[in-house]
């Protein structure tokens, strides 16, 4: 199990002025570093197509939580599949594998052991006594993953009246969320209800890196989603300024990013949820697998320049960008026949998401099924070669106790940067960038050496950090940030080449 080291929670803001995170603490470690994570889906949240087996006494047409819920022996089913699907040696699997956050997908109507008047006029109104044992597994869930050094990212996968057309929202009836105001004021309150007891929790759940408004959101009107998004982060922000805030990009990410941009900077962490697959449309049937990859590894093609600007953007804004859902599925159309189509995909998209994401999560964790599903099931991708078998930095040894070396390393390159940008005339406030530079390459080795797991964390939402790191941000800020992102780099280069090479 993972340890987190005293020498980062007794990390300060060194501007002489109050950090909004100072002093900082365990729970800063887990919301703004890089989240390597995967999807426990079919968890709380079932897809027939992922574990079928809780279907079996289903109502038809036995394709939702909503079937299963009205079907024969409902809740025994469903809490034998809850307390049954993830266990501790899942865990350590995850764990193990450099994973350091997990996305769990959960239903409105699994909060109503919490306050049963989530279920009021809803679909579910008649069905707490089968779910009213959900919340407390919730819980227990987000308490493992915390015993095993793994953020949670909680995602409302399915809202009141849904939000998108597909069974994984709750029900097999039509999506009505956008129809009717109701449900979406109804899923403020369910949010509202998630984020008070989140924050009431006694001991406190430092591993909650934040939740998720909603999964996948089809708008009727991107102005409308975009309101409603304003309300819920106003609202939530009153309960808990610091929870970071995922927020679904609705496949329009550039759009999103704006908006994101135009309300921030924020108490919390805004983040912007994009999900990528290449399995869907017609356009990716009839692409082959190797275009897929091109398409990713390529700087100059659509997707990659998409993430540059869309992550730079939101970095700036002391906002981030997360891939919330991505997979190795290839259409079979698109298969070649070579046996690396499926890895080289999976490669081409670490790839980008390592070089400008704050985050990924895979999807998903596990699958039954009779034959291996490499493309979707993260355990028969590892175990088949197409995943690698570790994610992120692996320190070969200790960076404790070289203190001494770092600094020396650090401060001539603070000093090369400082000097560059001198060169240029003008009204520079050139102590701001050695002040971003020193504080950015100190922060990041708190990070890259809190953990004593052999897989590293590293600070992976670098502008929001920054902006806690210092009381002004005045017209000098953009000094300090460009130093500090540099000083970032600078030290995950530097522990890369001393502690990671064999």
């Amino acid at each position: 199990m993972h340890k987190i080291t005293s020498k980062f929670a007794k990390l300060r803001a060194k501007d002489g002025g109050a950090s909004t995170l100072d002093p900082v603490n365990e729970s800063s470690f887990y919301r703004f570093r890089k989240q390597r994570g995967v999807n426990l889906g079919s968890w709380f949240v079932l897809e027939r197509w992922i574990t079928d087996g809780p279907f079996g006494q289903a109502s038809p047409p036995a394709k939702s939580d909503l079937d299963v819920a009205r079907g024969q022996n409902a809740r025994v089913v469903l809490e034998k599949h809850y307390d049954t699907w993830i266990t501790d040696a899942d865990w350590t699997w995850i764990s193990d594998r450099g994973f350091n956050t997990v996305r769990i997908p959960i239903g409105y109507y699994h909060l109503c052991g919490a306050d049963p008047s989530v279920l009021l006029g809803t679909d579910f109104a008649d069905l707490g006594h089968v779910f009213s044992g959900v919340w407390a597994r919730v819980i227990q869930a987000i308490e493992a993953a915390q015993r095993f050094g793994l953020g949670v990212l909680l995602d409302l996968h399915a809202a009141p009246g849904k939000q998108n057309e597909d069974a994984h929202s709750g029900t097999s009836n039509p999506a009505a969320f956008f129809r009717d105001r109701r449900h979406q004021q109804h899923t403020v309150h369910v949010l509202r209800i998630l984020v008070s007891r989140l924050k009431a929790h006694t001991p406190p759940l430092l591993n909650v890196v934040g939740i998720e408004l909603l999964n996948e959101p089809h708008p009727i009107s991107d102005t409308e989603l975009k309101g409603w998004y304003s309300t819920v982060i106003k609202e939530l922000g009153t309960l808990d300024a610091t929870l970071p805030i995922y927020i679904s990009d609705s496949w329009k990410t550039e759009d999103y990013a704006e908006y994101i941009k135009s309300i921030t900077p924020h108490s919390s962490i805004l983040v912007l949820d994009h999900h990528l697959y290449r399995c869907f449309t017609a356009s990716d049937i009839f692409t082959k697998a190797p275009a897929h990859a091109r398409a990713l590894t390529d700087k100059g093609a659509h997707t990659p320049r998409m993430f540059a600007r869309v992550s730079e953007m939101l970095d700036t804004a002391g906002a981030g960008l997360v891939v919330g859902e991505w997979s190795g599925a290839l259409n079979p159309g698109s298969l070649t026949g070579s046996p690396d189509d499926t890895k080289n995909f999976v490669a081409a998209q670490l790839l980008v998401y390592e070089a400008h994401c704050a985050g990924y999560f895979f999807w998903t964790y596990k699958k039954h099924g009779a034959h291996p599903d490499r493309g979707w099931c993260l355990r028969d991708a590892v175990e088949g070669g197409i995943f690698p078998h570790m994610v992120g930095l692996c320190a070969s040894r200790s960076a404790d106790g070289d203190h001494e070396r770092q600094a020396r390393v650090r401060d001539p390159f603070k000093g090369q940067h400082t000097a560059y940008w001198a060169k240029f005339p003008g009204k520079y406030h050139h102590a701001r960038f050695a002040e971003g530079f020193v504080l950015g390459w100190d922060d990041a080795y708190a990070f890259l050496t809190a953990s004593s797991h052999l897989a590293v964390s590293e600070l992976g939402f670098v502008g929001a950090w920054a902006r806690t790191r210092t009381a002004d941000h005045g017209p000098s800020f953009w000094e300090f940030l460009h130093g500090f992102k540099q000083g970032v780099a600078a030290a995950k280069s530097d522990f890369d080449e001393n502690y990671c090479s064999e």
